[in-house]
C-alpha cells in the first residue's frame, strides 16, 4: 500500500513535517551536501555554516540530503544539534544518510540515537528504516506530483554502513543484501501503485559502490578525479538491482574527498557530491552538488555550485555537459531548404563485417523512404544501406546522436564521424557534435551479416529528452 503525498506545507506546527513536491513548472531541486565533517566548537563550523547558507540562498532547493560523515572526531550530541538550526533558520527540508564516521566505534553516541536527535526537527524528513535490515537510515521519500496527491518520483535513502566486521573482506562494509532485498519491495510497491510502471528515482548514500571504478576517464565523465574510489573490497550487487528495477537513473555519494566526477554505467549515472566541510581532506571548494528533476521524465540535470557560483552541468541522459558546450566547434547550417520529407537510400548487398567493405560496386538499388528502415531489404543477410538526409535542427546546441542497431552502423554528420558503432552484434552506441540551427546534412551507414537485424537512431540534447528521430524532422531534395 503506497501512502498518498500531499502538497508542500510551508508552515511548521508543532510535530508538522514539510511534504516534497514538484512545482507547477514541474521541476523539483535538491541539493546534496556531504562530508560536512563538523567538529563542534571549532572555527571551521562557521566556514561550513556560511557555504551551506550560499547554496541554499543561491539555488533555492526544496530538499538538502547530507550523504554522510556529517560530524567527526568523536562526536557527542552537539553536531546532531547544531547541523539542522543551520536548515531551520533556510526553512529548507532536509533528510541525512550516515558515513563511517557517523556514530562509529568511539563515539558516545550511536546511529538511533542520532536519529531521534535529528527527528525532533519539524524540517527534518530522514527516518530510521525497518528494524530487520542492516544499518539505520534506510528509507525513501516520495515526491509528489504537481497536480495530485501521489508520489511522481522517489529519493532512495541508504546506510551504507561503516567498517567491514571481517579484515580478510576488505576496510568497508557494504550495502547488504538484505538492504537490497527491501529497496527491490519498495520499487515493486511504488511500481504497483503506479499501474505498473517504475517511478524516477534517485539513490543518497555515503561510501561509493564498485561501479564507480568503471566511469573513470570514460569520454563522457565530467568533473574532478584525484583519488582512486574507495568502495568496498566486494560487490552485492547494488547497481544491478538498479538496473533491473529501471527506476534509479543516478546514484550520488561522498566519502572521496576529492572526487567530485558523474559518469554513467549501464544508464545509471555515478555520482559525488563536492566536499562541503573544511576539517575534510582535499583541495576542491567547499560546496554542494545540485540536481533537479522534470516531472514524469526518467531526466535529471545536476551541477557543482559554491559561493562562487556554478559549474559542471550534466545533463543525464544525454551526457551532454557545460563542457562540451564551451569547448565544441559548432557547425555551420548548410544554405540548403529542402521541402520533401523523407530519406534518400542506396542499397547494397554482399559480405561487408566493416562499413569500409560499403563501395560502389556492390550497389544493388537506389530510392526514396518516409524513414529508416533495414526490414525490407530484398536479402535476408549480408546487405548493407547508405542513408541520406537533411535533418533540421532547431537551435543552437550540442546534440547526442545514438544508433542502435545489428549489426554495424555509423553517423555522419557534415561529412563529420559523430556515431561509430563499426562492429557486430546489436548494442547502442552514443556521439556528440555541437550544431547552429538549420539544415545539416545526414549520413548513415548499415550493414548487416547474420541473425537478424535492426537499426534505431535517435538523439537528444539540454532541451531534448532521449528519442528516436522524428520524422517530421527529415526532408529531402525535391
Amino acid at each position: 500500500m503506497i501512502a498518498l503525498c500531499a502538497l508542500t506545507v510551508t508552515g511548521t506546527r508543532a510535530q508538522e513535517k514539510p511534504k516534497l513536491a514538484f512545482h507547477g513548472n514541474g521541476r523539483f531541486k535538491i541539493a546534496q551536501f556531504t562530508d560536512i565533517h563538523w567538529v563542534h566548537g571549532e572555527p571551521t563550523c562557521a566556514k561550513v555554516i556560511e557555504t551551506i547558507k550560499a547554496v541554499l540562498a543561491a539555488e533555492k532547493p526544496d530538499v538538502a540530503i547530507l550523504t554522510g560523515d556529517v560530524a567527526y572526531r568523536v562526536p557527542d550530541r552537539e553536531p546532531w544539534t547544531d547541523i539542522p538550526k543551520i536548515f531551520e533558520d533556510a526553512r529548507t527540508p532536509f533528510a541525512v544518510t550516515f558515513g563511517n564516521h557517523d556514530g562509529e566505534a568511539g563515539t558516545r553516541i550511536s546511529r538511533a540515537e542520532i536519529m531521534d536527535i535529528l527527528s525532533r526537527s519539524p524540517w527534518f524528513l530522514g527516518e530510521k528504516g525497518p528494524e530487520d535490515i542492516h544499518g539505520v537510515g534506510n528509507y525513501v521519500l516520495p515526491v509528489c506530483g504537481s497536480k495530485g496527491n501521489r508520489p511522481a518520483a522517489l529519493l532512495y535513502c541508504f546506510d551504507s554502513n561503516a567498517y567491514s566486521t571481517d579484515p580478510k573482506y576488505g576496510t568497508y562494509a557494504p550495502i547488504y543484501f538484505d538492504q537490497i532485498a527491501w529497496y527491490r519491495r519498495r520499487s515493486d510497491a511504488f511500481a504497483a501503485g503506479n499501474n505498473g510502471k517504475p517511478l524516477p528515482a534517485l539513490a543518497f548514500f555515503h561510501i561509493p559502490l564498485p561501479e564507480y571504478r568503471h566511469v573513470i576517464g570514460q569520454k563522457n565523465t565530467l568533473g574532478t578525479c584525484e583519488e582512486t574510489p574507495c568502495p568496498p573490497d566486494y560487490n552485492t550487487g547494488l547497481l544491478g538491482s538498479f538496473i533491473d528495477k529501471r527506476d534509479v537513473m543516478g546514484v550520488f555519494v561522498g566519502h572521496d574527498h576529492a572526487n567530485d566526477y558523474i559518469g554513467i554505467e549501464h544508464y545509471v549515472a555515478l555520482a559525488y557530491g563536492r566536499v562541503s566541510g573544511w576539517e575534510a581532506y582535499g583541495r576542491l571548494e567547499r560546496g554542494a552538488r545540485i540536481i533537479e528533476l522534470f516531472e514524469d521524465e526518467f531526466v535529471f540535470d545536476s551541477w557543482i555550485r559554491t559561493p562562487k557560483g556554478a559549474e559542471l552541468v550534466f545533463h543525464y541522459p544525454s551526457a551532454i555537459t557545460s563542457v562540451d558546450e564551451e569547448t565544441m566547434t559548432y557547425l555551420p547550417a548548410r544554405q540548403v531548404n529542402p521541402r520533401k520529407q523523407g530519406v534518400r537510400y542506396t542499397y547494397y548487398e554482399g559480405d561487408f563485417g566493416t562499413v569500409k567493405k560499403i563501395t560502389p560496386d556492390k550497389k544493388v538499388s537506389e530510392g526514396m523512404m518516409p524513414y529508416f528502415s533495414v526490414n525490407d531489404a530484398p536479402s535476408e543477410d549480408h546487405f548493407a544501406y547508405e542513408f541520406r538526409t537533411w535533418i533540421k535542427i532547431p537551435e543552437r546546441a550540442v546534440y547526442s546522436f545514438y544508433t542502435v542497431s545489428d549489426d554495424g552502423s555509423q553517423i555522419y554528420i557534415d561529412d563529420q564521424l559523430v556515431v561509430d558503432k563499426d562492429w557486430s552484434h546489436i548494442m547502442r552506441v552514443n556521439g556528440k557534435v555541437a550544431l547552429e540551427a538549420g539544415f545539416h546534412e545526414l549520413k548513415v551507414l548499415f550493414y548487416d551479416d547474420t541473425w537478424g537485424q535492426s537499426l534505431e537512431i535517435g538523439y537528444s540534447s539540454k532541451h531534448i529528452r532521449d528519442r528516436k528521430l522524428p520524422e517530421n524532422c527529415l526532408f529531402i531534395d525535391n
